[in-house]
């Protein structure tokens, strides 16, 4: 479960911001929450609103660098990328998520990207934080504690060159450590059987993960295959209305497939290539895969533009499947960015679900939750086109056509 997510200095975010998924002391929709066996509260969902260009896929990029940081040594040193089990990081082992600082003003740019990200286990809370510069890493500290549980004690901590090991990684050997790797990684690929380091590697190797769909039609491809919850997915097809009745896969060669979708018409059944769907069609057979994964695994699922070549309704109904507990039973979390206002009501969201990013005059992006300064019963997408927010959904510049004739 993510519990909070903080960067500064990171491309548009030159102060630090934070995503907070933890539950304010609000009473709209309390049933709708994930309770831990402590009985903190955390949020099932949040969507981020504001205008092109503002930061809204910036902020997903920051948190999927860390992870890529993360991860990527990790991967480099135990997979074959053949039959590896590490979500996307592997699919491609040449991606690097560059970690830029803000461009606009010299001393942020000679200052480090800090990171800060609490996520919780079944077994424990942890926070760890790590600030890098020009690749290098200046600090980095891990933190623990047990769940139920009141005070964090220290995992590691990394000051330069001088490195605290505490618990039960004390006596290990860091030697081989470089200034350019994570001490989280290089303790996770040393020492994979240690309890804490097998804890932090499940989550982040299946607690979380990232869609954009930058290419629909092979993530679909990729997911058909894999999913093993074909007949679930077939029920979620018929209660969106898509009109697919089944599919089939047929492969042509070693790496190459084709997909065919079944139509019942009129008592007739006919295929269709995936190619010829339509574009939200193959966006849903994409998304449903990550969906009932995340369902399934109490995972928390980032999807950058969810509302883009998709119905309102069927937003609606993937909003529904994250906040009805009674299908939503281990806790999964959903991300999203968004411009549909159909959504942006009391009825699918709290108030402090709803967040906005805009940019000030020096290009510095903000972001803000909703609860911060609107009513439970006020009318959130009115306000929103008014321009109440600070995060305008108009355009910020509008052309003077007048003056170019």
């Amino acid at each position: 479960m993510l519990c909070q997510f903080s960067v500064k200095n990171f491309r548009c975010f030159r102060d630090e911001i934070t995503l907070d998924m933890q539950a304010t002391p609000i009473t709209e929709h309390d049933d709708r929450l994930i309770i831990d066996d402590d009985g903190e509260k955390f949020l099932p969902l949040a969507v981020i609103y504001g205008p092109n260009g503002a930061g809204k896929s910036t902020l997903f990029t920051a948190l999927f660098s860390l992870v890529n940081k993360i991860m990527r040594p990790v991967c480099a040193a135990s997979c074959d990328n053949k039959s590896c089990a590490h979500r996307s990081y592997c699919a491609d082992s040449s991606i690097n998520i560059p970690i830029k600082p803000f461009a606009f003003d010299k001393e942020s740019i000679a200052s480090p990207t800090e990171y800060e990200l609490f996520f919780r286990t079944e077994n424990a809370e942890y926070q760890y934080i790590i600030k890098i510069l020009k690749g290098k890493i200046l600090f980095e500290e891990l933190s623990r504690k047990r769940i139920p549980g009141s005070r964090y004690s220290l995992v590691f901590q990394r000051k330069s060159n001088t490195i605290k090991l505490k618990g039960s990684i004390k006596d290990y050997n860091v030697s081989g450590l470089t200034d350019t790797l994570p001490l989280l990684s290089f303790l996770i690929i040393t020492h994979s059987r240690n309890a804490i380091m097998k804890d932090i590697f499940k989550w982040f190797n299946s607690q979380i993960d990232f869609r954009n769909y930058g290419e629909p039609y092979s993530e679909a491809a990729i997911l058909i295959i894999d999913d093993d919850k074909k007949s679930l997915m077939l029920d979620m097809l018929k209660e969106m209305d898509i009109g697919v009745t089944d599919y089939r896969i047929e492969k042509e060669g070693e790496k190459r497939i084709r997909i065919y979708t079944s139509h019942d018409v009129d008592g007739k059944r006919t295929e269709l290539d995936f190619e010829d769907e339509s574009s939200g069609t193959i966006k849903v057979f994409g998304l449903l895969p990550h969906i009932i994964d995340s369902i399934f695994l109490g995972a928390t699922l980032f999807i950058d533009e969810l509302d883009a070549k998709l119905h309102p309704l069927l937003l609606k109904y993937i909003i529904e499947l994250y906040s009805d507990p009674r299908i939503n039973k281990k806790g999964a979390q959903l991300v999203f960015t968004s411009h549909d206002l159909t959504t942006m009501t009391s009825e699918f969201f709290r108030r402090d679900e709803i967040w906005f990013v805009a940019k000030t005059e020096e290009e510095a992006a903000r972001l803000y939750s909703l609860v911060e300064f609107a009513r439970k019963d006020a009318r959130f997408d009115k306000q929103y086109w008014e321009g109440k927010y600070g995060a305008d959904p108009y355009l910020q510049r509008i052309v003077n056509w007048e003056n170019r004739r």
